[in-house]
């Protein structure tokens, strides 16, 4: 068993990390899913890139970009999954967790905080307020705040370079972490949810404001594009627009438009 196995393993049996035992179970252990992420992402990411995994949570995409060859730069505001992912990457030199929300502008910033799943955590009150009567979002409750450092996409640039591939995924704040981006990068992806399709449209104009003309659509947990080829970011919305309430999420993948 490696170390990161007997980890989370560890993790699994702590009821101090009762709350995240469902994520863990599942995913990690899988080996099919492991395959079928490292296959996807290896069209962005390749040995020796540097990676942002904006909103970490327990960390089953940093295990992806460093079976990959990529360095990693973790960002993650809970206090829970970040002793999770200091658990589970301990002797990687290569994962550097950085522990903060990513936003607009650097700060501080109240976190919405949902115990039961910690996984849908976050620090957008509109987010929680879309979530609040709508199909298959009924059992979640944010029933805490936290406070929490902010940083920028802008601000971890400058400290740790500019990475090959950018994961954001929180929870209805990511245009918010798009704000807080100036430059083009080579490769992104965002989360967006049914429930916050405008916070979605307003991610893709904000990435065509920066240059990128190439996106692709992945639904729910899937690691498979959907229409098979780069559109443009109008083309992009009107398909997000139209997609049944029941698809709940996935994430949009963008590229410059020289790079479609």
């Amino acid at each position: 068993m490696s170390f990161q196995s007997a980890a989370v393993e560890a993790l699994k049996a702590d009821p101090a990390t009762a709350s995240l035992h469902r994520s863990l179970e599942v995913y990690y252990g899988d080996p099919e899913r492991d395959a079928a992420m490292d296959a996807f992402y290896a069209r962005f990411v390749r040995p020796g890139d540097l990676v942002f995994d904006i909103g970490s949570h327990v960390g089953d995409h940093i295990g992806s970009f460093r079976r990959l060859g990529a360095r990693v730069i973790a960002v993650e505001p809970q206090p829970l999954c970040l002793r999770a992912l200091r658990a589970i990457y301990a002797d990687d030199d290569q994962v550097t967790l950085v522990a903060a929300a990513c936003g607009a502008q650097p700060g501080r910033i109240g976190f919405l905080v949902n115990s039961a799943n910690p996984t849908v955590s976050t620090a957008s009150s509109d987010f929680v307020a879309a979530a609040a009567g709508a199909g298959g979002w009924e059992d979640q409750v944010w029933d805490g705040q936290i406070e929490v450092p902010v940083t920028t996409v802008d601000a971890l640039i400058a400290e740790h370079g500019t990475p090959a591939f950018t994961k954001i995924d929180v929870e209805g704040f990511e245009d918010a972490v798009l704000a807080g981006l100036s430059r083009p990068l080579p490769a992104l992806s965002f989360e967006f949810t049914t429930i916050g399709r405008s916070v979605a449209l307003r991610c893709l104009d904000r990435l065509a404001a920066l240059g990128f003309g190439g996106f692709d659509v992945a639904l729910g947990d899937t690691k498979a594009l959907t229409l098979g080829r780069w559109v443009d970011a109008a083309e992009m919305a009107t398909h997000l627009l139209a997609l049944p309430h029941e698809t709940n999420s996935g994430d949009v993948y963008c590229v410059p438009a020289t790079n479609r």
